[in-house]
C-alpha cells in the first residue's frame, strides 16, 4: 500500500528530523522529479539525505508517495518553471495553474520554508547567494519576486532615517537581483518574470531600474514592464512592478508582449471577511487609544499617516509586512461599542487571493509569521493573469513556428503573428 506524504511528514516531525534544512530540500526536490531530467541534480545529495539520515532513524518509505497535500506535483507538464524568493508560493501555485512543473525552489525564511512545503510538499533550498547556478535544472521560465526592501517607500525611509543604505547599496538584499542575472545567464530559460514594489521605477531618481533594464538587457533579453494594481482582482489596492523577458536568440527582436487587461469588476472587502471572528483579534483598549492619537497628531501637522479603517464595500490598503505589529493599515469596524479588529490571517489568504485549499493551519507557523508571509507575497489572480499571458506568448510561438516548418518556409515571426 502506498503511503501518504503527509503520514511520512509527520513521522519524521516526531523524530525530530530538521525538514527545512537543504538535506530535506534535496531529498523533495529529488522524490517530485524522479521521472524527469531534473532529478540528477538532486539525486547524490538526496540519497545521502534519505539512506545516512533517514534510515538512522528507521525511516521507511515506498515510491511513489501519495502527495496528499494541497498542491501535488503536476504529473504530465507542459514547461518546467524555477521559483525565486519563492516566499510561501504565490507564483508556483499561478505557474502550475498553466500546467508547469517547479523543478527549483530557493527561499531564506524558515518560517515561509514551512507553510511552503505544507502545501507543495517540497522544501525550497536556502540562501541563494550560496547556490551555485550550475546545479540548477534546465528551466523554460524563471519567476522571481526578489526583496522589495530596498527599494520600498517604507523601506527607504526607515533605512535613511537608521543611517543606512539601501536600494543596491544595500549589500544584504540590494544585490540579489544580480543572483537573478548570474542564474539566467548560465540557464537562459525561455523567459522570466520578476516582480517587485511600484517604487522600484522611480529608486534613486529611476536610476535603479536603468540598471536593471540594462543588465536583462545585456543579457540578450528583450524586457517588458508594467504596473499592475490587484484591486482588479482582489479588494485591496496593491500596485506592483512585474518585469517579462524573452530571449531574443529565440524569440528575435521585433516581438511585442501585452500585460493582461483590468477586470471590469472589482471584488469587495465584505467578500473575503469571516462571519465570526475570535475576540483575540479585537485590539486592546490601550492599542486603540494610541492609534487614535497617533493618526490626530499627524492630521494636526496636515499629512496622512494613520489607520486605516475599511470600507466593508470597497477595499483596503496595501497588506504590509509590518502588518503584524498593529494592523493600523487595514482595521475592519465591529460598531460603535466595540473596538476595530485586524484581519484574521485566513482573511489576509483570501486578501492576496490565495486558493481556499491553501494550507495555514496546524502546520507550525504562527499569525505573526503568517502576517508578514501573506505581507510579502504576490497576489495570486494577479500572478496567475501574467503567467496565462506568458504561457499564451510562448505558444502562440511555438504554434507558429511549427506550421512555418510544416510549410517548409523560412523560420521567420513577424510582431503581428506573435502578439497576444
Amino acid at each position: 500500500m502506498k503511503r501518504k506524504y503527509s503520514d511520512i511528514r509527520k513521522e519524521l516531525i516526531q523524530k525530530e528530523i530538521h525538514w527545512t534544512d537543504d538535506g530535506a530540500a534535496f531529498a523533495t526536490h529529488y522524490l517530485q522529479n524522479r521521472e524527469n531530467g531534473a532529478s540528477k541534480y538532486y539525486k547524490d545529495e538526496a540519497e545521502y539525505y534519505i539512506n545516512d539520515i533517514l534510515c538512522e532513524t528507521e525511516f521507511h518509505y515506498e515510491l511513489p508517495f501519495i502527495y496528499d497535500i494541497p498542491f501535488p506535483p503536476i504529473e504530465n507538464p507542459s514547461f518546467k518553471f524555477i521559483d525565486l524568493f519563492a516566499g510561501i508560493g504565490g507564483f508556483r501555485i499561478a505557474f502550475q495553474r498553466m500546467n508547469g512543473k517547479c523543478v527549483f525552489t530557493s527561499e531564506w525564511n524558515k518560517y515561509a520554508k514551512k507553510t511552503y512545503e505544507a502545501n507543495f510538499g517540497e522544501v525550497p533550498f536556502g540562501d541563494i547567494t550560496q547556490i551555485d547556478e550550475k546545479k540548477i535544472p534546465d528551466h523554460d521560465i524563471l519567476v522571481g519576486g526578489f526583496p522589495c526592501q530596498p527599494f520600498s517607500i517604507a523601506g527607504v525611509s526607515k533605512k535613511n532615517s537608521l543611517g543606512r543604505k539601501h536600494g543596491f547599496l544595500d549589500e544584504t538584499q540590494g544585490t540579489l537581483f544580480f543572483d537573478i542575472c548570474r542564474i539566467i545567464k548560465e540557464k537562459r530559460p525561455k523567459a522570466f518574470l520578476l516582480e517587485n514594489v511600484k517604487n522600484l521605477k522611480s529608486h534613486d531618481g529611476g536610476n535603479t531600474f536603468k540598471v536593471i533594464e540594462k543588465t536583462l538587457k545585456k543579457l540578450d533579453y528583450l524586457v517588458f514592464n508594467q504596473i499592475l494594481d490587484a484591486k482588479f482582482y482582489v479588494p485591496q489596492h496593491r500596485e506592483r512592478i512585474f518585469i517579462v523577458g524573452f530571449d531574443k536568440k529565440l524569440f528575435g527582436e521585433s516581438i511585442v508582449f501585452k500585460f493582461p487587461e483590468p477586470q471590469q469588476d472589482e471584488p469587495v472587502l465584505k467578500s473575503i471577511l469571516e462571519k465570526e471572528v475570535d475576540n483575540k483579534y479585537t485590539l486592546t483598549n490601550k492599542l486603540w487609544a494610541y492609534l487614535q492619537d497617533y493618526a490626530k497628531k499627524h492630521q494636526e501637522k496636515g499629512n496622512g499617516f494613520g489607520f486605516g479603517l475599511a470600507d466593508p464595500n470597497g477595499i483596503t490598503r496595501t497588506l504590509s509586512a509590518r502588518y503584524y505589529k498593529d494592523g493600523s493599515e487595514i482595521l475592519i469596524s465591529q460598531g460603535k461599542d466595540k473596538n476595530p479588529r485586524r484581519l484574521t490571517p485566513e482573511e489576509c489568504k483570501r486578501l492576496m487571493g490565495f486558493p481556499s485549499k491553501f494550507r495555514i493551519k496546524d502546520i507550525g507557523v504562527s499569525d505573526m509569521q503568517l502576517y508578514k508571509q501573506f505581507g510579502n507575497s504576490v497576489a495570486v489572480p494577479v500572478a496567475s493573469a501574467v503567467a496565462q499571458k506568458i504561457i499564451e506568448f510562448i505558444n502562440d510561438y511555438d504554434r507558429v513556428i511549427r506550421k512555418s516548418a510544416k510549410n517548409g518556409k523560412e523560420v521567420k515571426v513577424s510582431t503581428q503573428e506573435v502578439e497576444v
